[in-house]
């Protein structure tokens, strides 16, 4: 069952905002944070550190936005949400209830998306690797599958063929843009004509609708790019007698954690070795002050030419043909906060001064890809005596000198003591979850969905 906590501010309970990078916050998540400490102190005794919460209405608010932008360029549509970006169960929830499909990539992935009451004809299935049984549940279930190369297409073939009652399986083919030549995802132009000669062959086997393609980086121009290169694929494939009704551009549609001009002001002023505990300033980092929100992202990406006088979006329409996106890190946007508690704050030498937490850098994973989650925490202070302000980096509890969850040294108005939290910002999008484990036999973090009832009031209850 929820509970329900509205615990007021504690006198002695202070909210520390950090000075440089100052995390974006959504309303009711601020609200909590700096009017009701006294509940996260509260939630963290109970359920332990570190602790993440949970906040669906973040998604709904985020998915309104796309499909806003969508329908405002009048364009057929599909958002598939990119289940990877975190585990949360109440997020698949919120994808269903948005009306949205989910992009899945695994059986796992599957089961929990139709848990969440998701009818399976709106899954779509990524991953250049799904095994048989992957395959056999999507076809049965009418999923979409994307067929990353000619070997799954043959395998899918047979399976297919094998089964005992006849089935289509549904269909789109990723293409392997010019710009990425090496990678080992999707078919390049003449292993995707191939294909397109087997559907031929395979009308009774398949419905094909159309083609799929994903790059990596942040970038909508080189989606332009990869679109216009696959649009010749939709033209060829009609000319075979094929029907393509959509073209699914991927994810990789930024999000901003703070403000594009303290993000800029950090690279500048504050990004030198002697900013970071190990003098080590990583080699590069995800654009954490996108100067593009996904909303305008998507729509220039709809506002581009397609070919001389003609945008994406009145290519799309002209054809007609379906876009369809799979977002994961955007639509978890202000959708969840990691709460740690601290441990003891530590002296060291050359003048250096470590916090430790309860809690790993595999619940805040950013390091491990030698990088920096460049969103400073804040701190609520819940000792009575005042302390002086310090720099310090944030080790995790493990034996492993490497389970440093930011190597940065970041500057604290007052010196953290044990007892009180640090909060971590916007953690739902690859951050809390994706490296989570159960090292030195510690349990997973709990993870809670929050809802805001009343002003001052909230409810908590398990996320699984």
């Amino acid at each position: 069952m929820p509970i329900t906590i509205a615990s007021s501010l504690d006198e002695r309970i202070e909210v520390h905002q950090p000075e440089l990078l100052k995390p974006l916050l959504d309303p009711v998540v601020a609200q909590l944070i700096h009017h009701y400490p006294q509940t996260l102190l509260e939630l963290v005794s109970q359920y332990g550190s570190p602790l993440n919460l949970v906040w669906p209405h973040a998604f709904e608010l985020n998915t309104r936005a796309l499909l806003a932008v969508l329908k405002q360029h009048d364009v057929q549509h599909a958002i598939f949400y990119g289940a990877k970006a975190n585990k949360s169960q109440c997020l698949l929830g919120a994808a269903s209830d948005s009306g949205i499909g989910i992009d899945v990539s695994s059986l796992h992935e599957m089961d929990a998306a139709l848990r969440s009451g998701l009818p399976a004809q709106r899954l779509c299935a990524t991953g250049p690797a799904k095994t048989t049984v992957f395959h056999r549940a999507l076809v049965q279930a009418g999923s979409l599958i994307c067929v990353d190369s000619l070997e799954e297409y043959g395998h899918l073939t047979a399976l297919i063929e094998s089964m005992p009652e006849p089935v289509k399986a549904r269909v789109l083919l990723r293409y392997r843009p010019q710009s990425c030549p090496s990678s080992r995802f999707g078919m390049g132009a003449s292993e995707v004509l191939q294909c397109l000669q087997h559907l031929t062959e395979h009308r009774e086997t398949f419905h094909f609708e159309g083609f799929h393609f994903h790059l990596g980086g942040y970038g909508f121009e080189t989606r332009v790019q990869a679109f216009r290169e696959v649009s010749g694929f939709v033209e060829a494939a009609r000319e075979m007698g094929l029907n393509p009704t959509m073209i699914d551009i991927g994810g990789g549609l930024p999000m901003r954690y703070v403000e594009p001009q303290a993000y800029s002001s950090f690279l500048q002023n504050d990004n030198e070795p002697s900013n970071y505990e190990n003098q080590k300033v990583p080699a590069s980092f995800y654009p954490y002050g996108s100067s593009l929100t996904a909303c305008q992202w998507l729509a220039l990406f709809l506002e581009a030419d397609y070919s001389a006088g003609q945008s994406i979006a009145s290519y799309l329409k002209a054809q007609p043909l379906t876009l369809a996106l799979e977002p994961g890190r955007s639509l978890v946007d202000q959708a969840a906060i990691s709460v740690f508690r601290i441990t003891r704050t530590k002296q060291l030498t050359n003048n250096r001064t470590v916090i430790f937490v309860e809690g790993s850098s595999f619940s805040a994973c950013e390091t491990w890809f030698s990088s920096e989650y460049l969103v400073d925490p804040i701190l609520i202070s819940s000792g009575q005596l005042p302390h002086s302000p310090i720099q310090a980096y944030i080790a995790g509890h493990s034996c492993l000198d490497d389970d440093v969850i930011t190597h940065r040294l970041i500057n604290f108005s007052t010196s953290p003591q044990a007892g009180d939290l640090l909060i971590y910002v916007n953690t739902a999008g690859y951050q809390m979850d994706l490296l989570e484990n159960e090292f030195h036999r510690h349990p997973l973090p709990r993870r809670l969905m929050a809802t805001c009832c009343t002003e001052g009031n909230y409810a908590f209850s398990p996320d699984y």
